[in-house]
């Protein structure tokens, strides 16, 4: 089986998606099935060790223009006998079947909070890339259940395929998981993960803290890191912490790299998700790997994804976030018993298990083209 993956996804802005492609490619090849993985476009760079690589074709200049021109002409100078289009958008026409992943439809089922970034004809594209497609994969099954409402697709055509975690790579180091603070960002410190959204709904933890701070129950400094990109919240954000003459409560990094990324997963006293929509979730995962307590809101696909894990409130419910973090932050009995929670329930969650199923829906994918007659599946 040789499958071709968007080759432009390894080096993606999104780090979720970077995640997702290179350790499920990692994960397929490792599985030792004779699946041969080529990366099609993109600069050649990022690319897991086995996988070969097709230069970008001609094509318009445009994102669009490379997924819907170019990637069907790398696939055919590749001679895959698959597409797997990792992130939302997929060739309409490739001559091979194409599978296609869609993490979540937040633009679709809540396109208030992209105004400016997600038209009509954006949507179009979207709805006509799952439609397309042969096969569509995804997270979670809130993600599956939203996907059918938004795009009236059967379900029989959707395959919930979770994602993973490495639990090697972000357990902290030593036996006893004792967390090892960054040297570089004031503790202790509670942490978050993931563009600054308006549906992260960050500002209620940061009332939640500042609630907190007033009553005198936290550790003193205790302070909220945000690791990612400002999407236009961030302003607000320091604002209210400003306004309330805390301003050392909120720690903006901006997106950071992968290493630092996991010494602040081990150094956090908690990672706190409040998110409106998640289609997943992946830094919930990460968090509980690396031996971190985790607080998330009862949104969306995070109840899914952490069980009984972790402690999920209502996304809004700001005295109850308060009350769980100084809980948290101050119990230790508590924030053992939510470490070794964690630690277990992530434990089920690897990539390998996520590359089995994604192959086992390429194959049933060429098994429908096959008896199809050979035609493309779409």
């Amino acid at each position: 089986m040789r499958v071709g993956v968007d080759g432009r996804a390894f080096t993606s802005p999104a780090a979720g998606v970077r995640r997702y492609i290179s350790a499920l490619v990692g994960a397929l090849l490792a599985l030792g099935d004779g699946i041969e993985i080529v990366a099609l476009g993109g600069g050649g760079t990022g690319l897991p060790a086995g996988v070969a690589h097709v230069p970008e074709p001609a094509h318009p200049p445009s994102n669009p223009g490379w997924i819907l021109v170019g990637l069907p002409r790398a696939a055919a100078r590749g001679r895959v006998s698959l597409i797997h289009a990792p992130a939302y958008t997929a060739p309409f026409w490739a001559g091979v079947p194409v599978v296609l992943t869609i993490h979540d439809v937040s633009y679709a089922r809540r396109p208030e909070w992209y105004p400016h970034r997600v038209g009509p004809a954006r949507q179009w594209y979207y709805r006509r890339s799952a439609h397309s497609a042969a096969h569509v994969l995804t997270d979670s099954e809130f993600s599956a259940a939203e996907i059918v409402a938004a795009y009236s697709i059967p379900r029989d055509r959707l395959t919930v395929v979770p994602l993973g975690v490495d639990a090697d790579a972000f357990a902290p180091p030593g036996p006893d998981l004792r967390h090892t603070p960054p040297a570089d960002v004031p503790t202790p410190y509670l942490l978050h993960v993931g563009d600054l959204h308006e549906r992260r709904n960050l500002a209620p933890i940061v009332e939640a803290l500042l609630l907190a701070r007033r009553r005198g129950d936290t550790p003193p400094g205790l302070s909220l890191v945000l690791a990612g990109l400002d999407r236009g919240v961030g302003a607000q954000l320091t604002s209210m912490v400003t306004e309330a003459g805390a301003a050392d409560v909120v720690v903006l990094l901006g997106p950071v790299s992968d290493a630092r990324l996991k010494a602040l997963y081990r150094g956090a006293t908690a990672l706190v998700y409040p998110s409106l929509y998640e289609g997943f979730g992946l830094p919930l995962l990460e968090a509980m790997a690396s031996g971190t307590p985790v607080i998330a809101s009862r949104a969306a696909s995070i109840p899914e994804v952490v069980g009984d894990a972790a402690v999920v409130l209502d996304p809004d419910d700001v005295r109850g976030w308060s009350d769980a973090i100084v809980s948290v932050a101050t119990d230790p009995v508590r924030h053992a018993a939510l470490r070794a929670a964690g630690l277990r329930h992530a434990a089920g969650f690897t990539w390998e298990r996520t590359a089995r199923l994604t192959r086992d829906v390429y194959r049933r994918v060429l098994a429908r083209q096959s008896l199809a007659g050979g035609g493309a599946g779409q």
